[in-house]
């Protein structure tokens, strides 16, 4: 019973932190604070009374439109709330109940907003992935299992590659191919989760990304020089790579031999 309670209260605050979540990603992109002034329409600019800024419930009851203009509400904004819910859900599930947990937790609602932002403007605010960056480093020193030396190579390894990839689009392709978002991104989760992960992660990221780049292009949804955000797919690979680690490498290794 009271695991229960606990998975509740967890998944409420999720919502919650969810909610603030719709907020950075709206307001990120922009310049403007997170902070003031309160939520608002963006329609209207008309001030969101408490009770119509209740997650997911607010969403249902107004049937989808503000209050006072009844200008129809992104759908984003539900769907971020119920996303970092589940997922703070599945990471208490896998971890239990520990600073590492919490520590998780932040990295998903950081790896949320990042994916919002770089869907919606195609940019990653540093921000997030700066702080991101110092955090993990100190939760290595802590409580994360990565361990403060992988933690740092991490850093330095996944940042480094998409760099190194960056400096020779130009000269290989003939335009830029990577964004000093997509760098700082990596380089924040090879903080958290060690340099094997970061590498896991950019593997599955980029196989990903080209499989639904190639899809979009043969199905005439975007042309082959339209830009396609990476941040959504290193985000898939980092939460791959944390929940199915192990397997993975596994996987891999059986690839590369026994020095991997």
């Amino acid at each position: 019973m009271h695991e229960w309670l606990f998975y509740c209260v967890v998944g409420i605050l999720g919502a919650l932190i969810g909610s603030f979540l719709n907020v950075c990603i709206f307001r990120l992109p922009r310049g403007e604070s997170i902070v003031w002034p309160g939520s608002h329409c963006p329609s209207c600019t008309h001030p969101i009374e408490f009770y119509d800024n209740i997650p997911l419930l607010s969403y249902l009851w107004l049937g989808g439109r503000c209050r006072a203009c009844r200008t129809p509400i992104s759908i984003r904004y539900p769907l971020v709330e119920v996303t970092n819910a589940l997922g703070y859900l599945t990471i208490l599930w896998y971890f239990g109940p520990t600073w590492t947990t919490a520590l998780y937790a932040l990295l998903f609602s950081a790896l949320v907003v990042v994916t919002g932002t770089d869907l919606t403007h195609k940019m990653i605010p540093n921000v997030i992935t700066l702080p991101g960056m110092v955090v993990g480093l100190l939760g290595a020193v802590t409580v994360l299992p990565v361990g403060v030396i992988n933690s740092v190579v991490g850093l330095a390894v996944g940042g480094g590659i998409l760099w190194l990839l960056a400096w020779l689009s130009p000269y290989l392709f003939g335009k830029e191919g990577m964004g000093g978002g997509d760098i700082k991104l990596l380089a924040m989760i090879g903080a958290f989760l060690g340099w094997k992960l970061a590498l896991l992660t950019i593997m599955i990221g980029s196989l990903t990304g080209s499989i639904i780049g190639i899809s979009l292009i043969a199905l005439r949804i975007t042309k082959r020089d339209d830009y396609i955000p990476f941040g959504p797919f290193l985000v898939l690979g980092a939460l791959l790579s944390l929940f199915f680690a192990q397997p993975l490498l596994d996987w891999y290794q059986g690839f590369l031999g026994p020095t991997f």
